[in-house]
C-alpha cells in the first residue's frame, strides 16, 4: 500500500510541478495591466508584479491589455513621413509616469538623477554629450538624440513596419543619446554620410551601423562602401 501511495505522490507532485514550469511568466504593470511574453512592452517593464499565468494576474485585480491593432497597419507611401508614424512622442510603455526620454536621462546619468516632486521628470544630474564630451548638469539643456534618424530610418525601409515596430524603434534605448540641443538639431535628420559629431566619431559611426543591421535597414551601394572605410580607418 505505502508503495501505491509512495507513486502516486511522485506522480502527482511531478505533474504539478512540470505544470508550473511550462506555465509563462506573466508581469503586472504599476497600472495593473497583465503583459504576456507576446506584448510589445513585456521586456521594457522595469517595475511589475511576476505572475506564473495569465490568469492568476487577472484574478489578482489585473486587466488584460487592450489591443490597439497597431500591429496590423500596411506599408505606408514613403514620400509621406510623418513623426506620429513612430508614436504620439515619447512612450510610457509601463505606465509609471516616467517617459522614454526621462528614463533615457536617469539612466545615463553619471551621478543620482535628481526628479522632480511627482518622481515623473528628471531635472537634474549629470550627463557627457556622446557627440562632444562636453558635461551638462540641467536636463533642459539636452535633446534625446535618435542615432538613427526617424525620417532616415523611414527612407531605408521603416515605412514598411507596422506602427508597433516603428513605435518601439523611436524608443529602443539602443538608438538613443542626450546630447546638447544644438547639435542635435543640425543634425536633423542626416546620415553619417551628411552628418559626423565633433567627438566620437567612430563609436558614431559604428553606433549607427549596428542599428541599421539590427532593424534590416536598407543602405544604397553608396553607403555600403562609405561605412566600410569608415569603419576601417577607425
Amino acid at each position: 500500500m505505502r508503495h501505491w501511495i509512495l507513486i502516486f505522490t511522485l506522480l502527482f507532485f511531478g505533474f504539478s510541478v512540470s505544470t508550473t514550469m511550462s506555465e509563462e511568466l506573466v508581469k503586472m504593470s504599476s497600472s495593473k495591466v497583465c503583459h504576456s511574453e507576446s506584448s510589445p512592452y513585456y521586456d521594457r517593464l522595469k517595475n511589475f508584479t511576476p505572475y506564473q499565468s495569465m490568469a492568476r494576474c487577472l484574478a489578482s485585480g489585473g486587466r488584460q491589455a487592450k489591443s490597439s491593432g497597431s500591429g496590423k497597419s500596411a506599408k505606408k507611401d514613403p514620400s509621406t513621413y510623418k513623426r506620429s508614424d513612430f508614436g504620439r512622442g515619447w512612450a510610457d510603455f509601463d505606465k509609471d509616469c516616467q517617459n522614454t526620454r526621462h528614463e533615457i536621462l536617469a539612466e545615463k546619468s553619471t551621478t543620482k538623477p535628481r526628479w522632480d516632486a511627482r518622481g515623473c521628470s528628471v531635472i537634474a544630474g549629470q550627463w557627457i554629450s556622446f557627440f562632444s564630451g562636453k558635461r551638462f548638469y540641467d536636463a533642459e539643456a539636452l535633446d534625446i538624440d535618435h542615432i538613427v534618424p526617424l525620417k532616415w530610418a523611414w527612407d531605408h525601409g521603416a515605412s514598411s513596419w507596422n506602427d508597433r515596430k516603428r513605435e518601439q524603434f523611436a524608443n529602443d534605448p539602443i538608438n538613443l543619446e542626450p546630447v546638447e540641443a544644438s547639435l542635435n538639431r543640425s543634425k536633423g535628420a542626416k546620415g553619417p554620410l551628411r552628418w559626423l559629431p565633433p567627438s566620437n566619431q567612430c563609436s558614431y559611426v559604428a553606433k549607427f551601423k549596428r542599428l541599421v543591421i539590427m532593424y534590416k535597414l536598407e543602405l544604397s551601394t553608396k553607403e555600403q562602401s562609405w561605412f566600410a572605410r569608415k569603419l576601417a580607418s577607425c
